[in-house]
């Protein structure tokens, strides 16, 4: 899975002794958190870039590709 680094934060002592009474797993909860927060703003970026790219796209005739493909599988 790749090198492993190290990354701290500061949080409240007593959120700290609660999440570890219940028996939470703070390590494994921060992971995943930046992790979902990762794909989440990767997700965006990517909408972005395609609503930049809409006009081109829809300009594009598919109709001609399939058949431009056909053609060429044809001979």
């Amino acid at each position: 899975m790749g090198r492993y680094i190290t990354i701290s934060t500061k949080v409240r002592r007593e959120l700290k002794e609660e999440a570890e009474r219940l028996g939470i797993r703070i390590s494994e909860v921060l992971r995943q958190a930046l992790e979902e927060e990762v794909r989440r703003r990767k997700l965006e970026e990517l909408e972005k870039r395609l609503e930049r790219m809409k006009d081109a796209l829809e300009r594009i005739d598919v109709d001609r590709i399939v058949r431009s493909i056909r053609e060429d599988r044809e001979r």
